[in-house]
């Protein structure tokens, strides 16, 4: 799955970006959808004392609301980015918003002043109200939504790259840097997506309900070392492989 960011500050056309880009990568054939991360403090789609707040209230878990035209999956917490991705199936992600994610960015901006406060090197674009009266920005691409949709969507196929596996930083940095530096290594050339360590040496794939669970190196270490520990005490366990499933 292939993960981007449209990000920006507040009214710079971030969500107009968002869905000409839909539309153009749906048109190119692509499967597509959308992240959209929302500030608000009081937002929710959820309303207190109604039928489905009353079921979560009992249960305290996770609650399906369905109508005559649209299904709500409710969680009463914030997910992480990790979780929402682990519930979508998709060629592509696109994302509005979550500017401190691990993702490749087309940044959106006002004026100069704006990009030089957000810019970092996982961007890889630059579009939006800045890119009405700009065609450059240094060594970026600046590119209208409307008129020039076809250029950007031109680059997210040539930069977007399946997304890495966001781990925590204190607990992976196998690679040699934590995963937001990883993807500015990948869009400048520096590294490739295959130099992810816990994608690339995998010694433990877990899978829970079907979903697989992506664990950082060090854990995968120890659930390796541990459990090749205990088998090696067992009679007739020859050396190879190892899959164990725990129902």
């Amino acid at each position: 799955m292939k993960v981007f960011s449209v990000a920006g500050f507040h009214h710079t056309g971030k969500t107009t970006v968002v869905v000409n880009l839909i539309k153009e990568m749906k048109r190119r054939n692509h499967s597509i959808v959308s992240i959209k991360d929302i500030h608000a403090e009081n937002f929710s789609m959820e309303k207190e004392g109604s039928n489905s707040w009353k079921h979560w209230s009992a249960s305290n878990d996770v609650v399906f609301a369905r109508g005559l035209k649209e299904t709500y999956q409710i969680w009463h917490r914030r997910l992480t980015l990790n979780e929402m991705l682990s519930h979508l199936v998709a060629e592509y992600v696109i994302v509005e918003g979550m500017r401190s994610e691990p993702l490749p960015r087309i940044i959106c901006a006002k004026d100069e002043t704006q990009l030089q406060e957000i810019m970092d090197n996982t961007v890889f674009a630059i579009s939006g109200i800045f890119a009405d009266s700009n065609s450059s920005w240094h060594d970026l691409p600046v590119y209208k939504s409307d008129s020039e949709i076809g250029k950007l969507a031109d680059l997210v196929e040539e930069k977007v790259f399946p997304v890495l596996p966001i781990a925590d930083e204190k607990c992976c940095t196998a690679c040699g840097m934590n995963c937001r530096e990883m993807v500015g290594a990948i869009l400048s050339g520096i590294k490739k997506r295959s130099d992810c360590v816990i994608d690339s040496n995998k010694k433990i794939k877990l899978i829970v309900d079907g979903k697989e669970i992506k664990l950082v190196y060090f854990v995968q270490d120890i659930i390796s070392d541990v459990t090749r520990a205990l088998i090696r005490n067992l009679k007739n366990c020859e050396k190879g492989k190892i899959s164990i499933e725990i129902d």
